[in-house]
């Protein structure tokens, strides 16, 4: 793992492939992850590029691929992952694993395709057992007939349906019977009605139980239907409405002998179809059990292999077309690594003459890499979403480490919320490597990949809530309470001092409801408490006040003091990058700024808080005043802090007076007479220090005498650049916004930071009506019945702590806290106007069997 404060080292590399020996050195680097590529061909089409080829044969080997993995979930076979990420195939393997998958896919559709035409067959039988089982009781034919008398039968004796009676009218009767679905019944009967014009007869009846369509392999009601009609024409319109409505027709039979015939026919048809079916259901189970076996090593190779191309198409042949050219970022630590992945590649070919690679100057910014692991991960993913830092500047993860978890401590501070917070971070953290926990949903993923920072979180919690002495809203008596209220009674005192002392005695407790304890007096203060505030306070009635002032003050200090860092880091990346007049005129009138006004607010806070005891507190004077009073040069003496604070303060903004002349037109008069060719110590520029690219600043570096260490190739860039315009006007323009903008700041971000203060208030007095609404009131209950109400009573409680100050509390101070640093901490020092590197990895391929990597 590499530093942490500022990004790797890169250079930039020329990689000599040759043609026989590329693809197994690509798959060598894609193995270690330690390059990224450049793409030398932008100018050219996906279509054009040398690999095109290759790359269509990995597209049909993943639509081979999902097919089978299609079928294998829809055959409920479970997928085998194995533990290892098998190597990319051999070219020479490549073509024969396309033929047995090609095989396979062949194989399998005729098979499937079998299976549907059978199971197709079987449903139609089925459907026409179940039409022929309806309709027995629809109509009655006569087994023999005896013509008795010509005249019409009456019809409440007999059916128009009778087969004889139709007969004795002279009519050609015809059926047409099957099956529809049941939302289009009430419809196919009013098209007959007015089609056929009442030449038809609609016999209807439901199905009890619901079949699979042979269509759509869909499970829905079905209705059986007999259609008795008169002639051929209207026998020719029913057919036709049949199709409009997808029916399922089958053949109506004329007498019973043919309907018990084709019953039998049919029962028989069905079993050969069963047994067949179940045969090639087996038989296909056990093809793509086997597929099951491989599945896995074929995704994971086939995408190995297009990512290889995909790098391949972004290299550019010789003049030669035997060697191929690639550029590649890497960084510098592993440039022996990348050696003997070229020299692994090239011996598994077999080619007698190996790749081989340089380095090669370059005035590129290149992109920025910070190393991590499963712990500073998360962090670092706190400073990306910002921005990517730009090369080699300071990261301000390693820092985040600490300030982050504490500042949200400062906003959450509650010993028992932060304790249940820290076990569940590590209850994940115990268990990080099980599988389901990585597969999980979104919200709980986004928990697990942040467990690190929980943790931290929950144990900073509990630190200040330890200081607060807040436990779910109650203060806890560990060392005992530094104040003794017997002190105050009248009777422990001597006479003498009864006179001057203001003490209690029956009378005052006996008709005041609010008592003061006065630490001047001996023995009622008898120190602080060894740690965090004093158990007291919480039964006091102006704790909220008490604790209000020290919050305040603590945002105050902590958030100069967090700025201030951040200005100091400021300083570190102009010393790398070589700028020392950056220091003088800019880091260091701005650290005077910031330091002669707001930190000669701490130094009061801390001044008052060490000279100022309990009997000397009530001639104090107010901060605020006093701090007012800086500026506004009042004509009347104060007390004031000190002796000689008045010159010490005028002293101070003097000092600030002159430092922001300096900061505003320092930096650009400095670059004019730097433009103007004036000669420069300590500044100077290498190769990749250029932050942004072709800036004003820049130009005016190189334009003038640039001093580059001795080394002589710099001047060539000096006289390349030299050229460029020199606009003065603009380099003002953004140093006047930059100083304006950070002398604002540094009143509003500083009253930004008492968001501290206000969001712990909000925390503590939200657990405080959270226990006065529930547990009071359940444990004031009587004895009888205490005991049945206290169990849902704290249930209830622990669902409300959960949800509202766990998760929601939790997330506005996580939201807060990343403000912090975002707005208030990085923008004194990180630019974050980098480009991510990303290496050719095989690792950031997916493993996992999903349609969006296989489509």
């Amino acid at each position: 793992m590499g530093s942490l404060f500022r990004s790797e080292s890169m250079c930039l590399a020329q990689l000599f492939l040759q043609a026989g020996t590329a693809y197994e050195c690509l798959s060598a680097l894609g193995e270690r992850g330690l390059v990224q590529f450049r793409d030398l061909n932008q100018s050219v089409s996906s279509f054009q590029r040398k690999f095109v080829g290759e790359m269509k044969r990995c597209e049909e080997l993943e639509r081979i691929l999902a097919y089978l993995v299609q079928e294998i979930n829809k055959a409920d076979i479970p997928l085998p992952e194995g533990e290892t990420s098998p190597a990319a195939p051999p070219l020479k393997q490549v073509l024969e694993m396309q033929e047995q998958l090609q095989k396979l896919e062949v194989e399998l559709r005729e098979v499937t395709k079998n299976k549907e035409k059978l199971k197709k067959n079987l449903l139609e039988l089925i459907e026409y057992t179940h039409m022929l089982r309806v309709t027995k009781t629809f109509v009655r034919r006569s087994v023999e007939f005896e013509p008795t008398c010509e005249e019409f039968p009456a019809l409440e004796n007999d059916s128009l349906l009778d087969y004889s009676c139709m007969q004795r009218l002279g009519a050609k009767l015809g059926f047409v019977s099957g099956l529809i679905n049941q939302g289009k019944v009430e419809a196919f009967e009013k098209m007959l009605w007015r089609a056929c014009k009442g030449y038809t007869i609609v016999t209807c009846a439901e199905l009890d139980e619901p079949l699979e369509d042979p269509e759509t392999g869909e499970v829905i009601k079905w209705y059986v239907f007999l259609i008795s009609f008169w002639g051929e024409q209207i026998g020719y319109k029913v057919k036709k409405i049949c199709d409009c409505y997808h029916c399922h027709v089958y053949p109506y039979p004329n007498t019973a002998e043919e309907r018990r015939a084709i019953q039998e026919g049919l029962n028989t048809r069905i079993q050969d179809l069963y047994t067949v079916l179940h045969r090639t259901e087996d038989y296909l189970r056990q093809v793509l059990c086997k597929a099951a076996e491989s599945v896995y090593s074929r995704v994971v190779q086939v995408k190995k292999m297009k990512a290889i191309y995909h790098m391949l198409n972004m290299c550019s042949f010789d003049v030669t077309n035997k060697c191929l050219i690639a550029e590649v970022w890497c960084p510098e630590a592993d440039l022996p690594e990348l050696r003997r992945a070229l020299e692994d590649g090239s011996r598994e070919s077999g080619a007698t003459m190996p790749s081989f690679m340089n380095t090669i100057p370059t005035k590129e910014t290149p992109p920025t890499l910070i190393r991590t692991n499963k712990f500073t991960e998360g962090f670092q993913n706190i400073v990306d979403a910002y921005g990517v830092g730009s090369y080699r500047e300071v990261n301000p993860a390693l820092f985040t480490i600490i300030t982050f978890p504490f500042l949200f401590a400062v906003m959450f501070g509650d010993f028992g919320h932060g304790f249940v917070m820290f076990l569940f971070a590590l209850l994940l953290v115990l268990n990080e490597d099980h599988p389901r926990l990585n597969q999980s949903q979104e919200i709980m993923r986004m928990f697990f990949n942040g467990r690190y920072i929980l943790l931290l979180m929950g144990l900073f919690s509990v630190y200040t809530g330890l200081i607060y002495n807040d436990c779910f809203s109650k203060s806890v008596n560990i060392f005992g309470s530094g104040w003794n209220v017997s002190a105050m009674y009248s009777s422990s005192h001597p006479p003498q001092e009864l006179q001057k002392l203001t003490l209690w005695n029956d009378s005052v407790i006996r008709h005041n409801r609010i008592l003061q304890l006065d630490p001047s007096v001996p023995g009622v203060f008898r120190g602080p408490y060894p740690f965090g505030i004093d158990p007291i306070w919480n039964l006091a009635t102006n704790r909220l006040t008490f604790l209000n002032s020290f919050k305040m003050k603590m945002s105050v200090i902590l958030g100069i003091t967090h700025m201030t860092f951040g200005v100091i880091l400021g300083i570190f990346n102009h010393l790398h990058f070589r700028k020392k007049f950056n220091v003088y005129l800019v880091s260091i009138p701005e650290l005077l700024f910031m330091l002669c006004i707001f930190g000669y607010l701490i130094f009061m806070i801390v001044y008052k808080w060490l000279v100022y005891s309990a009997e000397t507190s009530r001639a104090a004077p107010s901060i605020l005043i006093e701090f007012i009073n800086m500026f506004l040069f009042p004509a009347s003496q104060t007390i004031g802090l000190y002796p000689g604070q008045e010159h010490v303060q005028r002293l101070l903004l003097v000092v600030t007076a002159l430092s922001i002349p300096v900061l505003f037109l320092g930096k650009p008069l400095f670059l004019l007479w730097l433009h103007n060719g004036r000669s420069c110590f300590g500044v100077s520029r290498s190769g990749y220090t250029l932050v942004r690219k072709d800036s004003e600043e820049e130009v005016s570096l190189l334009g003038s005498q640039d001093v580059e260490e001795g080394n002589a190739p710099a001047e060539d860039g000096c006289r390349e650049v030299s050229s460029e315009e020199f606009n003065f006007g603009e380099i003002l323009m953004t140093q006047v916004i930059h100083s304006i903008e950070y002398c604002l700041g540094c009143i509003s971000n500083t009253a930004s930071y008492l968001r501290l203060w206000a969001l712990s208030l909000a925390h503590a007095q939200l657990s405080d009506v959270l226990w006065a609404m529930l547990m009071r009131v359940g444990l004031r209950v009587d004895t009888t019945y205490g005991v049945l109400l206290l169990l849902p009573v704290i249930a209830f409680f622990a669902v409300l702590t959960i949800s509202i100050l766990l998760i929601m509390e939790g997330l506005s101070a996580f939201l807060h806290a990343i403000r912090l640093h975002w707005v208030e901490f990085q923008n004194k020092f990180y630019v974050g106007a980098g480009t991510k590197f990303v290496p050719f990895s095989f690792r950031l391929l997916s493993s996992k069997f999903s349609d969006n990597d296989l489509a």
